[in-house]
């Protein structure tokens, strides 16, 4: 049986159904968007490139992903799909100049070197094509996440992006009242979790000793929360979260469109 890290988004788990709706969106966001050859770096079980596909069947799919459960979802799911595994930067296995966009979701947190990430993104797009990516907003993270080697907030990814890229468009995802009402839900309830750590270890252990404790506690939080408000989380869907111009404290996700 596969294990779903509280890191993957999965439609499998009801209680993950908030932010599997909240990175769904990005999908719907771009889906009208896309042509050509694109690149999804880290598509996982590959749900996001369904959608895509779904809108236009005419797409030139190239995937990479470090899962070799995911690389065999892709394989089974786009049999004429480039698929590759392999841990990135760099995109060593995709040419240069030769993708129309490329998708990153959620990912750059995980990256070490998010430079290099971005300039090899850079890279292997097209003169004037896109990257779309998406990262949560340092400013409302409830916890630290050992998963993520950092956060953003917004002018540190404006600065970041605007340092490579020509043109670098940010604004934010943010949730309706009934999906910001899961938000502060899970926020009291992290904060619960984290008054017993006394040694403040949450804060300064390194990130692999957190890895474990992570994802034992994110479960039972997240099983937990499903279980004493499923009234709101069965109410959450896509359209429970929006793109919206202001990059402040309320905004849940940066999502980017970056021209090379």
């Amino acid at each position: 049986m596969f294990f779903y890290s509280t890191e993957v988004t999965s439609s499998h788990i009801s209680s993950d159904s908030p932010l599997f709706q909240r990175t769904r969106k990005a999908y719907e966001l771009i889906k009208a968007k896309v042509h050509g050859s694109i690149l999804e770096i880290g598509p996982g079980e590959g749900y996001g490139l369904d959608i895509l596909v779904s809108a236009n069947d005419s797409l030139n799919i190239s995937a990479v992903d470090k899962s070799k459960y995911a690389i065999q979802r892709l394989k089974n799911k786009f049999p004429n799909a480039n698929v590759i595994q392999q841990r990135v930067p760099p995109l060593s296995k995709i040419e240069s100049n030769s993708q129309d966009f490329v998708i990153a979701f959620q990912v750059i947190e995980h990256i070490k070197n998010d430079r290099h990430f971005l300039n090899e993104i850079y890279r292997v797009l097209k003169p004037n094509g896109t990257l779309f990516l998406t990262t949560p907003n340092a400013n409302r993270s409830v916890s630290r996440n050992p998963w993520h080697y950092r956060e953003y907030t917004f002018t540190e990814l404006k600065n970041l992006s605007s340092s490579i890229f020509k043109d670098a468009k940010i604004n934010g995802i943010t949730g309706s009242d009934v999906a910001m009402e899961y938000y502060e839900e899970n926020k009291k309830s992290v904060s619960k979790i984290l008054k017993w750590d006394i040694l403040k270890l949450e804060k300064r252990a390194p990130r692999f000793v957190l890895k474990l404790p992570y994802e034992i506690l994110n479960r039972f939080n997240r099983t937990n929360l499903f279980k004493k408000h499923s009234g709101i989380i069965t109410h959450i869907n896509e359209d429970s979260y929006f793109l919206t111009e202001e990059c402040d404290e309320n905004t849940l996700d940066f999502f980017c469109e970056l021209k090379k």
